[in-house]
């Protein structure tokens, strides 16, 4: 099973690398915490600014939750050709393991805005023993 994900959309890069983050969790086994680095890259030639992001987080019951919001963690970077933002977050779940996707709406300048596409990636606890690819 592959834990992270790398994609490409427009010449804008994502690639997610989830991390479960054993000290934050509940001692009664009910609150599972991952951190989540993720690094955007413009591989193209065209500007972009990133405007919004969608998250979808699916637990192991197949429970879903939303999360849009503007910009990234209080931030819209704006990304010249070979440019790069990072940044890591967290995401609570209540289950051992679970999934996100989602996408990044960017802007091109004239205001032509596009998605970005982020693919699934997967939160797994440690306590499962799943291999990772």
């Amino acid at each position: 099973m592959n834990t992270i994900s790398d994609s490409i959309t427009e010449g804008i890069r994502v690639t997610v690398t989830p991390e479960f983050v054993q000290e934050e969790n509940s001692p009664d086994g009910k609150k599972f915490l991952f951190s989540y680095r993720v690094d955007i890259k413009n591989e193209g030639k065209l500007w972009a600014k990133l405007m919004a992001r969608h998250w979808e987080i699916i637990n192991a019951d197949g429970e879903k939750q939303v999360v849009d919001g503007g910009g990234v963690v209080g931030y819209f970077p704006e990304l010249k050709p070979n440019a790069s933002f990072t940044y890591t977050s967290y995401c609570p779940i209540d289950t051992e393991w679970g999934t996100m996707e989602g996408y990044f709406e960017m802007v091109r300048e004239g205001g032509n805005t596009f998605i970005v596409k982020i693919e699934r990636l997967y939160l797994v606890s440690p306590k499962l023993n799943v291999e990772k690819d």
